[in-house]
Order: structure tokens, then C-alpha cells, then sequence
């Protein structure tokens, strides 16, 4: 599928999704395609930062190469790894044989044959579908050196096998880059990449992702749980619910046959929107009620 020509046809292309999104956010991935350059989405975890690469791959028709990152993350385990244990058979094997060539072995164990490609290397393969969308998910999770070769990497959209050479996109990936900003990412790496801060959803959109991913959730029903979540995030909470909460709520409402939201009803389903138990104990007793009668009050008629 060609990429989208217009901010409005991004919009058109993500709720094809299901992922519903304000005029800021389509246009920074309007300009993120067009102009070829990466795109670093923060936000607290839960807002769907994750969910547009997703959305985006499903609905260019693209491969999605997802990298999660996490602490101690180098660039070898990026980028690629041999495979030793088959590499250790073929030398046994030569071995048992006899008369193997040492050099023509070591050409055969350092092939591609026994490379083990990881999701920077296959974001710059070519594909016939186009190039594929490389999320970068949690890069704050990583640590600075990892950073300074993501740097490099996407300065070029290639990376080096020391074994096999350099290996060039030829078309450069679409890459997306998420962070919970648990800690500040470098300027530099920031300077590669558009950016655009995920917040959370005001009440009417909240309402409408509720009811693109749980359409079946009745009218009535997703107005109280977007009410009662939206009221929960004033709290002073550990971890506030993000919109993915939201909706594993409405669906845990809906697999309940809840028709209405009441303090005993939240108090069993607490699980659903928070994650933490001191969060879940702040909410136990009179709380959820209190909660739940102002998030109520801001659905009655003015």
C-alpha cells in the first residue's frame, strides 16, 4: 500500500486500525513518512505509543520488526549473533571428516548460513512489500552507549558485520521509537527524530478508542468506566491507568455482564486498571464510592 498523501488520510489509515488519534499526532506521522525521518514518541505507559507502529504496519501492509530494549541491551544482540552450536557441529564435523580446509571452514562457519538475524539487521533487508516499520520499543530502558550506536545506525539506516561487511537499507525502514521516559534519552539521538509527547486522552476521545477496540461495550456503560478512569488519574497513584486499561477493563466489565458501574463491582475488578497494590488498597472501602459518584456527577446534565 502507497503511504498516505495527506494528515487526513493518516488520520483515515489508523482508525482502519482502530486506533483513533488527534490532528497533532497524524501530523507528525504524516511528516515522519514524508520526510523519511524517525519518529520518537514519550508518554506514560499505557497511552498507546506502542499501538501506532502496530497500527501504522497493519495499515501500510508492512512488515513490523518490533526491538524491545531493556537494561544491559548492546548492539551485537541488536544488530545479530552467530550460531554456535551449529557452528561447533560443522566444525566437529570437518574435524571427523579429515583434511579440512581451515580456511575455507572458517569462510562456511562466518556465512550467512549460520547468522542469526536480529531486528536491526532485518529492518535493513529489502522487502517486497516496502520497507518495514521498526518500532524501537522502551529505548529508556537502555543505557547510553547503546544510544550513541542507535545514533550511528540510523544516521545511515546501515550497520557493519565485522565478519561480513556492511549491510546498507535500500530503502530506509520507517522507524518509531517509544519511551515511558523513566530517564532523559540524549539530545542527540532526540535531534535524529520528530517528536511528540503521547498524553492521555481527554473524555470524548477516550470515548471514541473505546469504542473502536470494545465496540460492544454499551453506550451508558463506556461513559462511566472513561468517567470513573479519567477521575482515577487526578489520584495520587503509584501507576496511573493508561487507555490499554481502559479498554481490559470494559472487556473484563463486559465478560462480567456488568450493565453499570457500582463500588462493589470496581472492587472486584480493581486488577484490571491497577497494577500496584498500594494503589489497589487506596481505592478499597469508601474510595471506589467517592470515586465513583464524582465521576458520575460530570455525566449528569449541567
Amino acid at each position: 500500500m502507497t503511504q498516505p498523501n495527506s494528515i487526513d488520510a493518516v488520520q483515515d489509515l489508523l482508525n482502519d486500525q482502530g486506533y483513533v488519534c488527534g490532528r497533532a499526532l497524524a501530523t507528525v506521522v504524516f511528516l515522519s513518512l514524508k520526510l523519511g525521518r524517525p519518529l520518537f514518541l514519550e508518554g506514560e505507559a499505557g497511552v498507546g505509543k506502542t499501538e501506532i507502529a502496530k497500527a501504522l504496519a497493519a495499515g501500510l501492509n508492512r512488515r513490523l520488526i518490533r526491538l524491545q530494549c531493556y537494561e544491559g541491551l548492546d548492539a551485537s544482540t541488536a544488530v545479530y549473533e552467530w550460531n554456535f552450536p551449529a557452528q561447533m557441529v560443522a566444525i566437529r564435523t570437518a574435524e571427523a571428516s579429515g583434511g579440512a580446509d581451515r580456511n575455507v571452514l572458517q569462510a562456511e562457519l562466518f556465512s550467512d548460513d549460520y547468522l542469526i538475524e536480529r531486528p536491526l539487521l532485518q529492518a535493513m533487508r529489502p522487502d517486497e512489500n516496502g520497507a518495514p516499520v521498526l518500532l524501537i520499543d522502551e529505548l529508556d530502558r537502555t543505557d547510553e552507549p547503546f544510544e550513541a550506536f542507535l545514533l550511528e545506525a540510523l544516521s545511515d539506516f546501515q550497520v557493519t558485520i565485522p565478519e561480513l561487511g556492511t549491510v546498507k537499507a535500500p530503502e530506509p525502514p520507517i522507524v518509531i521509537l517509544t519511551s515511558n521516559r523513566t530517564r532523559e534519552v540524549h539530545d542527540a539521538l532526540k535531534r535524529r527524530c520528530l517528536y511528540h509527547w503521547v498524553d492521555y486522552p481527554d473524555f470524548d476521545r477516550e470515548i471514541e478508542i473505546l469504542h473502536a477496540r470494545a465496540p460492544e461495550a454499551a453506550e451508558a456503560l463506556s461513559r462511566e468506566v472513561v468517567a470513573f478512569v479519567q477521575r482515577l488519574r487526578t489520584e495520587d497513584l503509584f501507576k496511573k491507568p493508561g487507555v490499554a486499561e481502559t479498554i481490559d477493563w470494559a472487556k473484563c466489565l463486559l465478560a462480567l455482564d456488568v450493565i453499570n458501574l457500582s463500588p462493589e463491582v470496581i472492587g472486584d475488578t480493581l486488577g484490571a486498571i491497577l497494577k500496584y497494590q498500594d494503589d489497589i488498597q487506596k481505592l478499597q472501602g469508601s474510595e471506589a464510592k467517592r470515586i465513583l459518584d464524582e465521576a458520575k456527577a460530570t455525566l449528569e446534565p449541567a
